[in-house]
């Protein structure tokens, strides 16, 4: 029988790519392998692999927590091997293996083919290879609609406050070629979405030609038979390409959604942080985004509580983001991570207590603005993706929603037999096509801080015998 192989991956897109990178290449190897997400990773697993992350406090404490539930499964005889691998294991491997020597193996962050080297062979086979003939195939995590595309790995920015570098090496471009071919792959197997992602996808490029390439590539991206939407994600501000915008402002194809991490307005944040921008090169960005792309979703991430985050500064930020009114918006607490710059020259000196007092401050504010935004879209007619049938609805995104961090569209089902009810196809007219993965038009008629709430404008329905 085949041993069976379970993947929990901790963390970021970035990660899950990794992931389905590796779980492709163990398949391809003769074993049974599911992702956590997967009803079927219920059975008895014989190897259990852990991709951990090691970005913040908060995040690590996770990874240890998950390999600890992992060691109490071994000792029940639930699983039989654990292998960790990723970002903390990069950082802390061998003092994660001195403590917790019940884990059979632990590898780097970019130790995939390693982590395929330990599956266990048959008596006298060889040992298991990476085959670069499946470099660009991989076995999603994600409903088969939309997938993660990396477009680089590791970053060259400086900024006080993160590992990342330390963890995952120097930025490293994947050649344009190699990334069309993969979602080639993807789209061939249904993928609609496509979710550019990497520690800095603006950097794309330059240590390829010297130039920033994210706009071409793109481009090429959205000529792929079968790709409908793609959705940018992780944008460093400084420096940002201005031709990401034309293309954004012209091409139906790319989602008008920016994932843009300003993390800081104020002048003397943004320079301890080392981020390469300040205030009024922040303003002048988001002033040129608004201006070409007018109905365009920003989301950004802020962090408070940083060491020279006065209570001056912080109410700096409040005023901007009253002002900058971002339509989607993520938050974080100042975690002082050993080995940056900003360990070594500045103490974390903000109690705990402030910072969380922040965050709720500056996510109070942002419910507020994100209610009006999603009140605003009441009424309107907009194009959803359909994601999954969920309590008897439909749920799904519209361009200016992004998976897992954004809220949803929920529709209510044509019919009370959601599990079976399909739509007449609107190129054939006349095939049942299943609406998970499929684009619908849907009048919006409720809206909540988080998600909105329509139906179907089409009532032409049929289901399945």
């Amino acid at each position: 029988m085949k041993k069976t192989v379970v993947i929990n991956t901790l963390g970021c897109s970035k990660n899950r790519v990794d992931s389905e990178r590796l779980a492709r290449q163990i398949a391809a190897n003769g074993f049974t392998v599911f992702h956590d997400n997967n009803p079927a990773a219920n059975l008895k697993v014989d190897i259990l692999i852990l991709n951990t992350c090691g970005f913040i406090k908060d995040a690590k404490k996770e990874s240890i927590e998950a390999i600890f539930d992992a060691v109490e499964l071994k000792r029940s005889g639930d699983i039989g091997k654990i292998i960790v691998f990723g970002c903390l294991s990069q950082r802390y491997r061998s003092s994660l293996a001195e403590e917790i020597p019940e884990v059979d193996l632990f590898l780097g962050a970019n130790d995939l083919a390693s982590v395929l080297g330990a599956m266990p062979t048959d008596a006298g086979a060889k040992g298991h290879e990476w085959r670069s003939a499946l470099a660009t195939e991989r076995l999603l995590s994600t409903p088969s609609h939309y997938a993660y595309l990396k477009i680089s790995e590791g970053c060259d920015r400086s900024c006080a406050y993160c590992a990342i570098p330390l963890i995952r090496g120097p930025h490293r471009s994947t050649p344009a070629e190699t990334l069309v071919q993969e979602a080639e792959h993807l789209a061939a197997k249904g993928v609609k979405e496509l979710l550019v992602v990497a520690q800095d996808t603006t950097y794309y490029g330059l240590d390829l030609t010297k130039e920033r390439m994210l706009a071409p590539l793109m481009e090429r991206l959205a000529e792929i038979e079968g790709i409908e939407w793609i959705r940018l994600h992780y944008a460093y501000p400084a420096a940002f390409p201005q031709d990401v915008l034309e293309l954004m402002a012209s091409h139906s194809k790319i989602c008008s959604y920016i994932d843009i991490p300003l993390q800081h307005i104020s002048d003397k944040v943004l320079s301890a942080m080392r981020r390469s921008i300040d205030e009024v090169q922040t303003r002048r960005l988001i002033e040129q985004i608004r201006t070409r792309i007018p109905s365009v979703c920003l989301r950004t991430t802020l962090m408070v509580g940083h060491p020279r985050e006065c209570k001056r500064a912080f109410e700096d930020l409040l005023h901007f983001v009253e002002e900058a009114r971002f339509e989607r918006l993520g938050a974080f607490a100042y975690s002082e991570e050993e080995g940056t710059y900003g360990a070594y020259h500045y103490k974390d000196s903000i109690r705990k207590e402030v910072k969380s007092e922040r965050y709720h401050r500056l996510m109070e504010l942002q419910s507020s603005i994100s209610l009006a935004y999603n009140q605003s879209r009441v009424g309107k007619r907009e194009r959803v993706l359909i994601d999954r049938v969920e309590g008897g609805q439909w749920v799904g995104r519209t361009q200016f929603e992004s998976p897992e961090v954004d809220g949803e569209v929920y529709i209510e089902a044509p019919t009370a037999a959601a599990s079976v009810v399909v739509e007449t196809s609107a190129t054939t007219g006349d095939a049942p096509v299943g609406l998970v993965g499929t684009f619908r038009e849907v009048t919006i008629q409720n809206a909540g801080v988080y998600d909105l709430f329509g139906a179907l404008s089409c009532k032409k329905r049929v289901k399945l015998q």
